[in-house]
């Protein structure tokens, strides 16, 4: 039984979470952990700590790591250690250093460490994969996939200047931040064994990390399938897109609409094969669900450590392979950098 509930962090993220917590748990004590002394206390909430140790002695079963990538690692081990089950928001952080370390403990403890890539829990992506998976495609010669959208239109009650997503101290970028169609894509098509990147600060944004980046990535058993992938904080026109080029034919899956669509060898335009349009908590919502059932079970939940970590060895591989004007990066050479 969930009784006591930590989350870390009170930005956007962490108030949806709050609200989808409150709402499947009402009867639970839930606090928030936050950097800076506070004198109020969230609505939906029952208290709040500025001390990390005052949390710890909170002893909460589950622990919602909602704060900036950077301070992940740290959070995230002081609370396992106290016997705390941990649902983290991604990236898993923004260097290999402890990461390793954090999933053992975990494991050693028998606790539920699962990662926030929510995208995994909208019915349509999920539709997707099992679709692409099928076989019907052929062989899986070439992926295309692309997120963008401008920055200032995220959150436009706040100044994008000062979020994370625009703050190389809080592990800011697209890479990072957007980071979810690098999880989505090692789920679909396997895991990424090189990456050749462009990475880059291509608008007049007034942030100090990359704003644009371009991947091209090799699927470790896929044969010779290849993937592109753009990312982006300057696109107007936003759009989430995945397209499977295979031998028999293609399909593409929109992640703004919820809408699968396929062209088969032979055919002579899209026909629409699915479709679901996701309300803005659902994924979010499922995603807590699936958490709090690994919990009461305990088993292994969709998004592990491991993927989280996998992850970020692809984001390392492609910062290595743009300081080095796109030269193919091998994800491997990352992975020793991971054991330390």
């Amino acid at each position: 039984m969930i009784e006591r509930v930590l989350i870390v962090g009170y930005g956007s993220i962490g108030k949806r979470h709050l609200s989808i917590v409150r709402e499947t748990l009402p009867n639970a004590d839930i606090r928030i952990l936050r950097h800076l002394p506070q004198f109020d206390v969230p609505k939906l909430a029952n208290g709040s700590f500025d001390s990390l140790q005052v949390a710890c002695d909170f002893k909460p079963n589950v622990s919602i790591i909602a704060n900036p990538a950077p301070f992940h690692i740290e959070v995230a081990t002081a609370l396992a250690s106290v016997g705390s089950h941990i649902l983290m928001e991604k990236p898993i952080s923004t260097n290999a250093v402890g990461v390793k370390n954090l999933i053992n403990l975990m494991r050693s403890k028998a606790l539920v460490l699962q990662i926030g890539y929510n995208l995994r829990f909208l019915p349509s992506l999920a539709w997707y994969r099992n679709h692409v998976l099928a076989g019907g495609l052929g062989d899986i010669l070439s992926v295309r996939c692309e997120f963008g959208q401008y920055l200032p239109s995220w959150r436009p009650d706040t100044d994008y200047r000062q979020g994370v997503s625009a703050r190389r101290d809080l592990g800011g970028g697209v890479m990072l931040e957007l980071s979810h169609e690098l999880d989505y894509l090692r789920w679909i098509f396997g895991e990424v064994d090189w990456v050749s990147a462009w990475l880059g600060h291509q608008s007049d944004l007034q942030i100090d990390v990359e704003d644009t980046a371009h991947l091209t990535l090799g699927f470790r058993n896929s044969g010779n399938s290849v993937g592109r992938l753009s990312l982006d904080f300057i696109r107007h026109d936003t759009s989430r897109t995945c397209t499977a080029i295979g031998s028999r034919g293609s399909c593409r899956w929109n992640g703004l609409t919820g809408e699968v669509e396929e062209w088969l060898e032979g055919g002579n335009g899209w026909q629409s094969i699915f479709r679901h349009l996701h309300h803005r908590n659902e994924s979010y919502q499922n995603q807590w669900r699936h958490f709090v059932s690994c919990v009461d079970q305990p088993v292994d939940p969709l998004v592990g450590g491991e993927d989280g970590l996998a992850v970020l060895e692809v984001i390392l591989a492609a910062r290595q392979s743009a300081e080095a004007r796109g030269v193919r990066t091998l994800v491997a050479d990352l992975e020793e950098l991971s054991l330390k």
